[in-house]
């Protein structure tokens, strides 16, 4: 079992930078791969990216590539989510999500454990 809640989500203007963070309980933590999901408003979610159980592995979903960075910390039970370069399309609910094993998946529905999400919105 395992728990998440993210945080760090806001208001940041275009072009601004937002770290989010997702902070997981249960001992299966360290197991467990970790996805970023993104939801924008009146669309599917989407992958944002995601990190395997030891961070040395980390994929990224094609609408933020190469603005965003995906760590963890074990030793904390965190998961990290930066994003540079914000642009208007990025605002949306941001959630992470935990699937047993070390692959990363890109599909939602192979994640058993979700957070309730952090809104993200980016605005002049």
């Amino acid at each position: 079992q395992v728990e998440l809640v993210e945080s760090g989500g806001g208001l940041e203007q275009p072009g601004g930078s937002l770290r989010l963070s997702c902070a997981a309980s249960g001992r299966t933590f360290s197991s467990a791969s970790i996805g970023w999901f993104r939801q924008i408003l009146g669309k599917d979610r989407e992958f944002v990216g995601g990190i395997s159980t030891t961070g040395l592995r980390r994929i990224y979903g094609d609408s933020a590539k190469g603005r965003i960075t995906i760590s963890r910390d074990n030793t904390k039970n965190m998961v990290y989510l930066q994003m540079n370069g914000l642009k208007l399309e990025d605002t949306a609910v941001y959630y992470c999500a935990a699937r047993r094993g070390p692959g990363i998946s890109r599909i939602e529905d192979e994640y058993e454990w979700w957070g309730l999400g952090t809104q993200v919105t980016v605005s002049s």
